[in-house]
């Protein structure tokens, strides 16, 4: 296994200045594009259509457009077994709001679809309705499921490396934490992806897969302490240790981004979008999780090290 000797905590100012960067392209991104919630959080009707054939997702939209009076969000799931004589394609329309759509008005969008595509054999398969109450409940009751895990999260780091300064630790993991759940917000903002459930599956996941990277190298850390005794400064500390399983946390991130990437692909093929949605923003979370368990947990421990030691020894020299 190569041994490398990178000085992570002295080019500390390049990885924090690198994440600012990309933050503030996000946050500009934010401002342009603004946030787009799915109805499972803000509100509104669903209706499914199965067709067989081939449709434009502009002329749908249009069409129902013209028949509801509404702005519609409409999104095409093809049969993956074409071949198969049964095999119907899907379309999926949304609608904002808190009305539900009635049984006539589904009849007249089906008919108005029938009219432009005569062949397609438009039926209603599914009709979904979610009050804006509810779904900014379950919003509010997903944030509050991120933020206790959060502090479950800085409970068991803090006691399982209380020897290294396990609070320190734990603060430190969950600032690199909110740098990975920013990223992957981010994801979602750029490529216009609506914030669904996909989101918060997306953000427990790469919790859970980046503070086990950081994990690792605190371990490391608080083992380098024994061997290197006291007198090792933070600094080298925390370098040797990120250097030590820097190989490690290189090829699980590899291994891992494959996988999700062959996720990805297939859905693409087959134009599934809910995988997309979810493969997507995990590719990139997975990279940013390993960028800020390497780059930003180790250095931003060290500072905080740092300037609990020179407190102590200031409050030593006026004693």
């Amino acid at each position: 296994m190569k041994n490398f000797h990178v000085k992570f905590y002295e080019n500390r100012k390049i990885y924090f200045t690198i994440s600012l960067a990309i933050i503030l392209a996000g946050v500009i991104f934010n401002v342009i594009f603004g946030t787009a919630l799915d109805i499972q959080f803000k509100g509104g009707a669903m209706i499914n259509y199965t067709y067989s054939g081939e449709i434009d997702q502009s002329v749908v939209e249009s069409k129902v457009e013209e028949v509801t009076g509404q702005n519609v969000d409409v999104r095409i799931y093809e049969n993956m077994n074409q071949d198969a004589e049964a095999a119907k394609n899907s379309v999926s329309i949304s609608f904002t709001g808190s009305q539900s759509i009635s049984i006539d008005v589904q009849k007249q969008i089906a008919e108005a679809l029938t009219k432009e595509y005569p062949d397609a054999g438009f039926a209603v398969s599914q009709s979904n309705s979610v009050d804006p109450t509810m779904g900014q409940s379950f919003f509010a009751k997903c944030l509050v499921a991120i933020a206790i895990t959060f502090v479950l999260l800085i409970i068991y780091v803090g006691f399982r490396f209380r020897k290294i300064g396990g609070t320190s630790a734990g603060v430190m993991a969950i600032v690199a934490l909110l740098h990975d759940v920013s990223i992957v917000y981010f994801v979602f903002v750029i490529f216009q992806i609506p914030i669904n459930d996909s989101f918060i599956a997306v953000v427990l996941t790469i919790l859970g897969y980046s503070l086990n990277n950081t994990i690792i190298i605190y371990d490391r850390v608080r083992e380098n302490r024994r061997l290197l005794g006291p007198k090792a400064s933070y600094s080298e500390l925390v370098n040797t240790s990120i250097n030590q399983t820097l190989t490690r946390s290189i090829y699980t991130t590899l291994c891992t981004f494959a996988a999700i990437t062959s996720v990805f692909i297939v859905g693409m093929i087959f134009n599934i979008s809910s995988v997309m949605t979810f493969a997507l923003p995990m590719m990139v979370g997975v990279v940013a999780g390993c960028y800020s368990s390497v780059c930003l947990a180790g250095p931003l421990y060290v500072m905080w090290q740092n300037h609990k030691q020179k407190k102590r020894l200031e409050a030593g020299a006026k004693a």
